[in-house]
């Protein structure tokens, strides 16, 4: 084997290595947000807020000490209703938005997370 054979197969291993490190730095970009508040929308019009406690790779999220909130449509001193779920998971097919209360600095690296994917 000659010396650009060589580097040919040295240069196709770090191309192939490239998707697993850009994976393994958005895994410590999520893994930084565990433990932050989170507020969840679903597609009925339903949201949870509790503590980002995972996400798995299909993107669903489970929160934990979560609260519902919903709007009701009867007439009551307050349009929005709570209850205390606890733990719970947020299947991706239903969730219409997210957000994390963060700092500035974690917020624009979650914009650049969601640029890149």
């Amino acid at each position: 084997m000659d010396t650009e054979q060589v580097g040919a197969s040295v240069d196709q291993r770090e191309r192939s290595d490239l998707p697993e490190q850009k994976d393994l730095n958005l895994v410590d970009r999520v893994k930084k947000l565990l433990g932050h508040r989170m507020l969840v929308g679903i597609k009925d019009g339903r949201f949870f807020l509790g503590m980002f406690y995972c996400i798995d790779k299909q993107g669903n999220i489970i929160l934990q000490d979560a609260v519902e909130y919903r709007f009701t449509r009867r007439s009551s001193p307050s349009p929005m209703e709570q209850r205390g779920l606890g733990l719970i998971l947020i299947p991706f097919a239903c969730r219409t938005s997210c957000h994390v209360d963060c700092s500035i600095e974690e917020q624009l690296s979650l914009l650049s997370l969601n640029q890149q994917t």
